[in-house]
């Protein structure tokens, strides 16, 4: 268990540094977008790569777009209702798609330490790769429409927490999740993240960073990708 709580704390606890990097400094309009963008690359290798392969592996493609199907339609729901209801949508959206990611990936991970399949360096400095544009971009957002840092920190440490304890429950859930349940929960993660992309992330990023969000977008997707293969 203690294994399962400290990796999860590292990976979820780049959330947070996101969020204290846009503290540190006043970002432009085009850093932003160009954080976004390398972000969106990096989503979208884990779309591919970690998520919808891994679920496709594990329970096959009924299992796996039945979950894509879910996380889709909540994130869409959920985002909804946040427009219809702040003023900051944009940052919050960008949070909502890190908690909606996070649980998921983040069992899906707390599974596989207890099953002993291992963690791989490459996978976690994949997560923060990933994490870490998404805080860092909502939080910037959030502070150019006048939220407060401490309640920007207070919501990023809260999904922070959340993710952590998704890990600890995946690590306690191991002997008891077949196949078919993991798949799903792999495209749940996956669906969220695809609408939260076209949406709200990608959009943002073309938004701030121009015709150059493209490129560092396929960076970001090279990196991500080349890590998972060491995972």
């Amino acid at each position: 268990m203690l294994t399962a709580i400290g990796l999860g704390a590292l990976a979820a606890g780049s959330l947070i540094i996101g969020a204290l990097l846009a503290f540190s400094r006043r970002w432009s309009r085009r850093q932003i977008g160009i954080v976004l963008a390398f972000g969106a690359g990096a989503l979208v290798s884990a779309v591919s790569f970690e998520l919808a392969e891994e679920g496709l592996k594990l329970g096959g493609l009924g299992y796996t777009a039945a979950g894509l199907a879910a996380g889709a339609l909540t994130y869409y729901l959920l985002d909804g209702a946040i427009e219809r209801r702040y003023s900051n949508g944009a940052g919050t959206s960008l949070a909502l798609g890190a908690f909606l990611d996070g649980i998921p990936e983040q069992l899906v991970l707390g599974i596989g330490i207890a099953s002993g399949e291992g963690v791989g360096l490459g996978l976690l400095v994949a997560i923060f790769i990933s994490n870490l544009p998404e805080a860092t971009g909502s939080a910037s957002q959030m502070l150019e429409h006048g939220t407060s840092r401490r309640r920007i920190l207070q919501l990023w440490a809260a999904v922070a927490v959340i993710c952590t304890a998704a890990t600890v429950a995946g690590w306690g859930m191991a002997s008891a999740a077949p196949d078919e349940l993991r798949a799903s929960i792999d495209g749940f993660a996956a669906g969220a993240l695809l609408v939260m992309l076209t949406d709200s992330m990608i959009p943002d990023a073309r938004l701030g960073a121009g015709r150059a969000a493209g490129l560092v977008t396929a960076l970001g997707f090279a990196v991500a990708a080349g890590l998972s293969s060491f995972s």
